[in-house]
């Protein structure tokens, strides 16, 4: 394990924090991501997260170190978002996406000289870089757009005249996405241009998406190894069912390499081109599907399943920016980011069918889910480059040799939390008074935290609902326990990194028993003897909004609730999410009308009527994922019971309520605010 803070190396030396985390702190928090090892192993390119306070804006710049730690400098600078870092195959270059030149484009920067240059220009953004083996061209997916949908034809407007915007017209089931708002018409294809710029050739062709998932170059740069659904007329945002394909990069011509019904992404060669590795499953149609590392000859055959016998899940992608497998350099393994009992570590997978972990702990972000930005990178000498999240840190650049514990390169935040005294995380397992199983969790500390004393309680419930939290650093729970609440944080049932049982407890059954795993966990933090019983509070976002209504409509025990952007009613929801066909086939049995016991057993309007905790509901406005109307229809469905409760929009924020950091702020002064309003004891 290497999750250690320089910041708690001082405060374990001696110096006094000055003060608990403040919201303002926030706009002085910052996150390492995606960190890309040059091929020689001697440097680490890394994206740096920032807030700007004056423009209220979240930014992201360049950096690189030298893998013995020092040279840390900028490659950019100034409020711009530079992301996607990738060395040249020789480490003379770096392409990268940034907005600097008025849009997002890609760039190359000359690593001798530090001269940089545009090479794409164009309305849309392209996306997913990769270096042609050879270092002379540079792949990418970029929108081709379609004309828009139009019913009937509109007489011309007069000349001068001012006429109002025009219908939108749609045939499509997602034709709005959280964090995109109005899907554009048309297909991602893939591009190839010259590393030194010039006009791009579009490669694939067609109404075929083979932007979504991912694309590699095979080994000797004359094909792609692509993973997509090419399904004719296929939406950019749907579902899918994506398979593993051979595109001729010559004449654009695709060869099916591996075809289920299920998912396969994630796509890698081997280095010697002869193999190909993925991640994938059998569907089911299950809540959770468990994916598992595949490797087959390079035309497909010969597959065989590295972990068919473990019991845990192996990522494809991140839900912010995360990476899927990549080979060992030579060749005779796979690296993958697992999900294992709250962390996200890298396991190394032979082809022998042996495994060892090769990073402990993997990630970054300022949330407590260990999916985020999973990115990491391997040398050709096999040193791997990746970000490291911990209790007190939100994410550090780490390097780790073969065989050896990896070291840290950055503190990002050592300064802020030198003179911060962050609230301490303590591990917790109980026993559900459901069926006495097994639960995981965690409890943040108040700083200065007295055992004697008694401290109000907060469950804060995570959202997915297949997700996980895990002991990494939460700007909001750190919030919370800097007010004086202890924090109390679980991964139920449904929770995936516990095996794909557990995960699937909650299939067609959400929200339903998890009651019971939270509700003893509140149980088992007031035996530890210094919870106040009477001062019990509950909160969670998304899944976690979903689960607070459901734990005040089961108990009455908590005195204030806060429901973020939660689902309400499952029949609404299914029509109006973005992701609807996912949800219908996956998370629900079927057509409401068609399975009404199913909606009627976990509706959250029906068990409203036993609401009497005061609760308040926070939305974005722009949520596409879970969105306003579910809100809406729990805010009027208490207000109508006489029910204290107070709805708030947030204006211009899509799921999640972190897209602008004072927003994100608000989110944290709302609660603590509506709680303490609670308290019995406000303005004491």
């Amino acid at each position: 394990m290497i999750r250690v803070s320089l910041a708690l190396l001082i405060l374990a030396g001696g110096a006094q924090a000055a003060q608990p985390l403040a919201p303002m702190d926030l706009f002085e928090l910052e996150y390492a991501t995606d960190a890309q090892i040059s091929p020689n192993g001697e440097r680490v390119v890394y994206v740096r997260h920032f807030s700007d306070v004056m423009t209220d804006r979240r930014y992201k710049n360049l950096w690189i170190i030298d893998a013995d730690g020092t040279g840390n400098r900028p490659l950019s600078a100034g409020k711009h978002r530079v992301s996607s870092p990738r060395w040249s195959p020789d480490g003379s270059r770096l392409a990268y996406l940034s907005d600097e030149s008025g849009s997002g484009q890609i760039h190359v920067r000359w690593m001798d000289t530090g001269d940089t240059a545009a090479i794409t220009s164009g309305a849309h953004p392209p996306g997913n870089i990769a270096w042609s083996p050879d270092g002379g061209r540079i792949a990418f997916t970029r929108l081709v757009p379609e004309p828009p949908l139009v019913i009937g034809g509109m007489p011309p407007a007069p000349e001068g005249a001012e006429w109002a915007p025009p219908p939108k017209y749609t045939d499509k089931l997602a034709f709005r996405f959280d964090h995109v708002g109005e899907v554009p018409p048309g297909y991602m294809h893939i591009f190839v241009v010259a590393a030194d710029g010039g006009t791009p050739r579009q490669v694939t062709q067609g109404e075929r998406q083979f932007g979504v998932g991912n694309f590699v170059w095979a080994p000797e740069g004359e094909s792609f190894i692509v993973s997509a659904d090419l399904a004719e007329g296929r939406e950019m945002f749907g579902a899918g069912n994506p398979d593993i394909h051979e595109v001729s990069l010559e004449d654009g011509s695709v060869r099916r390499l591996i075809d289920r019904d299920g998912p396969d992404a994630a796509v890698t060669v081997s280095p010697d081109g002869r193999h190909i590795a993925y991640v994938g499953y059998d569907d089911r149609r299950q809540g959770h599907q468990q994916n598992d590392l595949y490797v087959a000859d390079r035309d497909g055959s010969n597959v065989r399943n590295l972990t068919g016998t473990y019991d845990r899940h192996v990522q494809s992608a991140a839900r912010r920016g995360g990476g899927g497998p990549q080979w060992a350099p030579d060749g005779r393994g796979i690296h993958a980011a697992v999900h294992d009992e709250g962390n996200a570590r890298l396991v190394l997978f032979s082809l022998d069918g042996s495994r060892r972990i090769a990073a402990e702990d993997v990630g970054a972000g300022e949330m407590g889910y260990i999916s985020h930005n999973t990115l990491f990178s391997i040398s050709d000498r096999g040193r791997l480059a990746y970000t490291v999240p911990g209790p007190a840190m939100p994410g550090d650049v780490a390097v780790a040799d073969p065989g050896r514990a990896g070291r840290m390169l950055t503190g990002l935040n050592d300064d802020l939390f030198a003179g911060r005294e962050l609230g301490q995380v303590e591990e917790l397992r109980w026993k559900s008074s459901k069926d006495g199983r097994g639960v995981h969790g965690w409890i943040i500390k108040p700083p200065g935290f007295d055992a004697s004393r008694k401290y109000p309680l907060i469950l804060e419930m995570h959202g997915g609902p297949f997700a996980d939290y895990g002991d990494v650093f939460d700007t909001e729970k750190q919030l919370m326990a800097a007010a004086g609440y202890v924090v109390l944080y679980t991964n139920p049932r449904g929770s995936i990194s516990y095996g794909e049982e557990f995960g699937n407890l909650i299939h067609h059954a959400y929200p339903g028993d998890d009651f019971h795993d939270l509700d003893s966990a509140v149980d088992h933090v007031i035996g530890m003897g210094f919870i106040d019983e009477n001062q019990l509070y509950v909160t969670g976002g998304s899944g976690g909004g979903v689960l607070t209504a459901w734990m005040i409509g089961n108990t009455d025990r908590f005195r204030a609730a806060v429901a973020f952007y939660p689902v309400i009613n499952w029949e609404s929801f299914i029509f109006t999410a973005d992701l609807s066909g996912l949800f219908l086939e996956y998370w629900v049995p079927g057509l409401p009308w068609r399975h009404r016991d199913n909606f009627e057993a976990r509706s959250l309007l029906k068990v409203s009527e036993n609401v009497t905790t005061p609760t308040l509901i926070m939305t974005g406005e722009e949520d596409w994922r879970t969105p306003m109307s579910e809100s809406e229809q729990y805010y009027k469905a208490l207000k109508l019971q006489g029910v204290e409760t107070v709805l708030v929009r947030v204006p211009e924020e899509p799921h999640g309520i972190v897209a602008r950091p004072s927003h994100a702020m608000s989110k944290m002064t709302t609660l603590l605010g509506w709680f303490d309003k609670h308290s019995g004891h406000s303005g004491d």
